[in-house]
This record gives structure tokens, sequence and C-alpha cells, in this order.
């Protein structure tokens, strides 16, 4: 494996330190403050093709394992989709500054290959006259959205963290993960959430957001930004200027927030605020409309009132802006493909995510300067803002990673612990009528398990209710595992009601429970068999409300091993429940009314 160290010479102490880059010119970076020299990256952008500052724009999704040899199917899909057969060929066909990595893309199969991955990318960068190392990101929520799995160290997600409410465990969280991705070659991670989840039927945020309280977000958000950016990961806050009140998936649709200037200064604002004050290194745009901030109609990814008014002059921010992946059906809507970038460039964005086709989008940000529409000086304008980053994350020092690096950081045994011990504070128990909770080995030894299995966020986990049976095997109980999905058939539930007759408790997984929803079938047939039975919810804590007559309901927010394991802890009364509703439950017959407010959360 390549692992040269990049020649550090200082002439004299206190002097600045050289590095020699790829085949590049020297870049500094001053001795004292880690900062990098300005005038020489301002030197190094003049000595740029504009071909090359154009690629240094992009951050692009590739097929494949390797950088040099994907397997065939991956380069075919990278010939389909993009032109090239491989990550090397993308790096020297187009000079991206960026590359970010994707399960479904199979970049991330385990921690060693992820790490030559990453080497080969630099490697291939490097390369290139004028070389400059590539920025490696990808979504490392934790929770229902991780690319990065097993045997990485998997965290509970955002809401379940909020449930939590302890800001050292979300900094923890951030600081292992982030150490994690840094030692794998991933330096910019799409986290954390800073949306405020005020709407329960939002489809697309829910439990990645800490919760409904702006205030109690803010200070999540700003804990676990200075726990990925002390481990040298740049953290980016994300969907600004906030996607939590919204019933549309901006993957699919263009969802338009009402609220009023003031709402949004009240509800959406704080966290973009708290993770600008903590030293956030680069936040993410939201293809979503908000009239009060921009009654143009162009989605905020495309707003120079938004972007530059607000989120630059306004809030006073100077990092890097990244848009949400530019395939979005949100982005799409009123623009084509074409127009899409270089309207992102003239609204105040620095990195342009993932287009749908690169080589239109790379072409019409290279017109756009030829013809007029863009100056060359906007482009450089991004440019400092990317290496000024880049030199922060060390990636002009040495952008290579080494197996022993992995082995010493990536899911060791101290952080897979914390984990464990983090999640079990966030399990939060909603209802336990008759003190059903916990469960006795003595009393409900025999436990059917049934509910829903969801793919795993990360293709390794799970499924849940394999490993919620093997939680209660290892803590003494005798489980039987009955897998009965999203929407159970009446077979499906017969066969559940037949399999409870002879146990002695009953534990469900919900997941995003509905009022036309057979999973509501299942509960009360099942209850109906007069066994105790035990509800988890495994996604929406707001499930509780459409199961009125369960005596016991927990709430787990995410289906990944370290949450579920911790929830059969609390429930076999192995851990006391401590977390505490991050958001309201309403009821579901009374949409108005509360049923359950933040802060409520029982306990043994």
């Amino acid at each position: 494996m390549h692992t040269s160290r990049r020649t550090l010479l200082a002439a004299t102490a206190g002097a600045a330190a050289v590095v020699a880059v790829g085949g590049g010119p020297a870049l500094a970076e001053d001795d004292d403050t880690g900062r990098l020299d300005d005038k020489k990256v301002r030197a190094l952008i003049s000595r740029m093709t504009l071909e090359e500052k154009v690629g240094q724009l992009f951050v692009m999704r590739v097929y494949g394992h390797s950088a040099t040899a994907p397997d065939q199917a991956d380069i075919d899909a990278n010939l389909t989709e993009i032109g090239v057969r491989t990550a090397a060929e993308l790096i020297a066909k187009y000079r991206v500054g960026g590359i970010i990595y994707f399960g479904w893309a199979h970049n991330t199969r385990d921690p060693h290959q992820i790490a030559d991955l990453s080497n080969g990318i630099q490697k291939a960068s490097l390369a290139q006259p004028r070389g400059l190392p590539v920025l490696i990101s990808t979504d490392q929520e934790h929770g229902i959205v991780a690319r990065v799995g097993k045997p990485a160290t998997l965290f509970p997600g955002a809401m379940a963290l909020g449930a939590g409410g302890s800001r050292t465990d979300a900094r923890t969280a951030g600081r292992i993960g982030g150490a994690e991705l840094r030692a794998m070659g991933i330096r910019q991670d799409y986290a954390p959430v800073a949306d405020v989840n005020v709407n329960p039927a939002n489809p697309v945020i829910g439990v990645r957001s800490f919760g409904a309280d702006p205030q109690a977000v803010a200070g999540m958000v700003a804990a676990q930004v200075k726990g990925y950016q002390s481990a040298g990961v740049a953290a980016t806050s994300k969907h600004f200027p906030g996607h939590g009140d919204t019933e549309t998936d901006s993957h699919y649709g263009f969802p338009v927030i009402e609220h009023t200037e003031a709402q949004w200064a009240e509800l959406d604002a704080p966290p973009f605020r708290a993770a600008i004050a903590a030293g956030i290194d680069s936040i993410m745009t939201a293809h979503i409309m908000v009239p009060a901030l921009d009654p143009s109609g162009d989605p905020a990814t495309l707003s120079r009132p938004i972007l530059t008014g607000i989120l630059r002059e306004r809030l006073g921010y100077d990092g890097v802006v990244v848009t949400d992946s530019l395939g979005m059906e949100g982005v799409r809507t009123k623009y084509g493909d074409d127009r899409v970038p270089v309207l992102a460039l003239k609204a105040g964005v620095d990195q342009l995510l993932n287009p749908p086709k690169l080589d239109v989008a790379w072409n019409a940000v290279l017109q756009a300067v030829r013809g007029g529409e863009l100056t060359e000086a906007r482009l450089d304008e991004s440019i400092l803002r990317v290496l000024r980053l880049k030199a922060k994350l060390g990636l002009l020092k040495d952008p290579y990673v080494t197996r022993r690096g992995v082995d010493r950081v990536v899911g060791i045994s101290s952080h897979l612990k914390a984990a464990d011990r983090i999640a079990e504070r966030t399990t939060t128990l909603l209802v336990n009528s008759g003190g059903l909770l916990p469960l006795s080995r003595r009393t409900h030894r025999n436990v059917l398990v049934v509910g829903a299995d969801p793919a795993s966020p990360s293709g390794t986990t799970g499924p849940p209710t394999t490993v919620l049976g093997a939680a209660l095997t290892e803590l003494g109980f005798t489980a039987t595992v009955l897998s009965t999905g999203t929407a159970p058939t009446e077979a499906t539930i017969a066969k559940a009601v037949a399999a409870a007759q002879g146990v002695d408790a009953v534990l469900v997984g919900t997941y995003n429970v509905t009022a036309a929803s057979s999973q509501r079938t299942l509960v009360n047939q099942l209850l109906a068999t007069g066994r105790p039975v035990v509800a988890l919810a495994i996604r929406n804590p707001y499930d509780v409300a459409q199961l009125p007559d369960v005596k016991a309901y927990l709430a787990a927010y995410s289906w990944t091993d370290v949450e579920l394991r911790a929830a059969v802890r609390v429930l076999a009364g192995r851990a006391d429940p401590v977390g505490e509703l991050p958001v309201p439950v309403q009821k579901a017959d009374k949409p108005t009314e509360v049923l359950y407010p933040v802060g409520h959360g029982l306990s043994y």
C-alpha cells in the first residue's frame, strides 16, 4: 500500500512549513496556527487551468470498491452514468475536488477496503499535473443513515441522542465516529442534521433530527460539530435553511416551507447559528422553497437571498457551502441539469454535490465562465474555501491512511462499549401500565418476538427481530422470532397469534404505524390473546399514539443493533430507562392535542 508521508521542510524555527504536493507547487501552512497561508493558496489557484478550477468544485459519486480495479458491474455502471471506468479515470478526466462514498455504489464494504479505496483515490489525484488531494465525504449520521457499517462503531442517531439529552454523549459519539471515518480516509461527514423536526408527518427527516425544540437541537448540533471536528473530520450541518417542517420528501418532490421570517428565526435558525458559533466547517443546502425568505420560487440551493444574503451576510458564515445531491427532484423541478450548477454557484455555493450527469454539469459551469455569466474570480472564491478546508484537515500534508491505523481505531472495544453505554441512555419508556416492565425471566421467560424488519441502514446490521431475539437470549430469556413485516397479511397475523399461545410475553417491533396500517391489526389481535404485549417503536416514537391499548411501550428511534440491544437491556431491567421524548407525540384522533409532551419518559 502507498503510505508515503509528505516530506516536511522547515527552513528555520517559526518559518512556514512547506509541503510539496504531487506534481504541484509547494503549499505552506503556518507552524504556529496550522492555518494555510492564503497567499500561497492564491498563487496555487492562479496556476490552475480553468478546467481544473471547475473540477475542484464538484463532489461526485463513483462505483467500485477500488480506485483502479473495480468489479465489472461497477465499471459498467460508471461507463453508463459518468462515461469513465474507474475513480482514477474520473479524477483524470474531470479533476474533481471531492468524492462521496455510498454503500449502494460498493464503496464501503469493510474498513480496510475503504482505506485502500481512499488511498487509491488520493494517489490517482496527486499523480495529475498540479495534483491536489481529494476531499472524501459520506453521509454517516448514525441511526437510520449510515454508509459505513460494522465492524465500524455505529452510534444511536440524532433523535435517540436528543432523547438522551446529553451533550457530552453527543460530542463523544461525534468524536469517536469522526476518528473512525478519518482512519478510513473520509474527512468530511455530512452530519449532524440541524433540522428541527416540528412536523410528525415529515417523511425525510423525522428521527434524523435531534428533536422539536430549537434550543435543545442547537445544543446537540454544537456538541456534535465539536466532536467530529476535534477528530479532524469536517462536520456538515444540514439542510439550510431548515427542512424540519415539510410533508414532502425533497428526493422525490419540491417541498414548500410556509414559515414566516419570524418563525424561521425562532424555529429553524438556532441550530445553524449554533453550528456556526461552534466553528462548523461546512453547511449543506436544502432543496426546499421558503417564500418568506425568497419569494422567487427558487429552491434554497439556488437562492442568492438565502445562501448569500442570510447565510453568508446575516449569519456571518464564511465556511464551505455544499449543495444537497443535485440528483434530487427538489432541485431539478424548475431548471434543467445544465442550469442548476451555474445557478447554485451564483447563489453562493462552493461544492456541487453528485450531479446526475457530471459531463452536463461540468461543461455548463465551464461554458458559463467562458461566456461571461460566471467570472473566474467567483470560482476562485469557492476554490479558496475548499482548499482552506483541505489544509485544515491535513490533506495537503498527508492524505494517506494505513491499515494499521484502521486496526488501531475502527470498531475497537472501547468505542463499541461507549456506543452501548450511550444507547442505553437514549431508550425511552413511554407507557408501563400495571408495572409490566421490567420483564422478569422468572415470570416471563418465554418471549415471542414479532415485528417489522426494515433493511439495515448500513447493510450490516439486523434484521431487527433477530437482534431482539438474540439480545433476550443473552439475558437468559427463551426467545422465538417471527418476522411479520411492515404490512403483515392476514395469514402472517394468524401465524403470529398462533405462536403467541404458548409464550409468557410478546415483544413487537413497530415501524411507522399509521391509522390504516395492518401493524395495528397485528398488535390488537396479539393483545386479544391475553398475553402481555410489549411494543418497541424501532423508528418514529409517534407509533405509540396509534396503539393506545398496549400496556408497555418503548422507543428506540432506530433499528440498528446498538439501539435494539440497549432497548432489550432496559425492558429486562438490566438498565433503567432514562430517555425522554425530544418531540411531542400528538393524539392519533386529535392531532391538535398532545398525548405525550417533550420531556415525557417513565422510569422504574
